[in-house]
């Protein structure tokens, strides 16, 4: 496998999604029809990195990745058909653009693509010409919501994920995980909560600046209120971030500047659930909807998976609010520091 590639996004009003992704963001349309469209980022040579699909439930059809030969699609079928898992194949595509594909419902109910054939368009990664402000430039990453992290991480590990970043307590409860392929910080991350849910889609742009006037637009047009949090610097992935919200609530992440994760020696990164700079590394409050609302997910037929609860603690719970709490430095336990609280004790002002 070698890296996330697209997804197909049911939305209920292709218009207003059109107008979002298209008008807003700035992708790029390689074709379009009455009940879809296909987009592209600047410098992507495939035919789409997303798929606008009008439907009467906003949830997420498929995640996609693409394999490095054909053989690998014909392994990907054999391999969830031995895990026990419903597959579809399709020689001519599920999409347009795509040629010979799987679609499986995995082991922890989201459904997946795996494909090698695509239809080449122009790579727009010259054309300045066309190049807005806040110019979205690759498909960055995945974000999936599921009630088990480690059993996701066991399952992605088996298919040849590494993981670059994690989340957990001295209990050894783990929060979540970011998990790659391509050597960057992840394509997919697994965040523990009800599931299997579609958290957000990340693309990502060159700089910092481009974030910072995606925001400037947003303001202007009075669309303040869909940025749901940031722009801010994340402490997992190091990476500057801003999440939005489209006209069906799906979220979309504008992701630059991570790190590079392909020696195969990388070290793993490991975040205390508790530290208050693991979301945001200026300590920012994470907005309780971020860690709540998600999208739904299909099956294969194209109806919505079952949500399934979490049972172990959320990570909202454990550290926002007056049963949470977070410190910002954890070497600090006398609260010495210019007469702070013991390091930097945060209760319950996140919310």
């Amino acid at each position: 496998m070698l890296r996330c590639a697209s997804m197909e996004l049911v939305v209920t009003d292709l218009a207003a999604s059109r107008a979002f992704y298209v008008d807003l963001l700035g992708l790029i349309v390689t074709e379009e029809d009455e009940n879809a469209i296909y987009l592209r980022t600047m410098e992507e040579f495939i035919h789409h990195n997303l798929v606008l699909r009008q439907g009467p439930v906003a949830a997420v059809a498929a995640f996609s990745y693409r394999v490095r030969t054909p053989e690998d699609v014909d392994r990907a079928e054999a391999w969830y058909a031995e895990l026990g898992c419903r597959t579809e194949r399709r020689k001519d595509g599920f999409v347009r653009g795509v040629g010979d594909s799987v679609r499986v419902e995995d082991p922890l109910g989201f459904p997946y693509e795996f494909f090698f054939e695509v239809e080449h368009v122009e790579r727009l990664a010259w054309r300045y010409d066309l190049y807005g402000p806040g110019a979205l430039v690759r498909l960055d990453h995945f974000n999936q919501v599921t009630p088990d992290v480690p059993r996701a991480c066991r399952y992605l590990e088996d298919l040849g994920f590494r993981i670059t970043e994690d989340i957990s307590d001295s209990d050894g409860v783990e929060y979540a995980a970011w998990m790659r392929r391509k050597p960057t910080v992840h394509d997919t991350a697994m965040t523990g909560g009800n599931g299997p849910r579609m958290h957000h889609i990340a693309f990502a742009t060159h700089e910092k600046h481009n974030i910072i006037s995606i925001c400037d637009t947003m303001g202007a047009l009075r669309m303040s209120d869909r940025i749901e949090r940031g722009p801010g610097r994340h402490g997992v992935s190091n990476a500057f971030y801003l999440y939005i919200l489209d006209p069906d609530g799906h979220r979309v992440e504008i992701y630059t500047q991570d790190y590079y994760t392909g020696d195969p020696d990388n070290p793993v990164v490991r975040w205390d659930v508790h530290d208050n700079q693991r979301r945001d590394w200026w300590g920012n409050p994470v907005v309780p909807s971020w860690y709540t609302e998600a999208s739904l997910v299909l099956d294969l037929d194209g109806n919505p998976k079952p949500v399934v609860d979490r049972e172990e603690p959320s990570e909202m719970a454990v550290t926002i609010g007056a049963d949470g709490f977070s410190w910002t430095r954890a070497d600090d336990a006398g609260g010495a520091r210019r007469g702070e609280a013991p390091q930097g004790f945060k209760l319950g002002n996140q919310l």
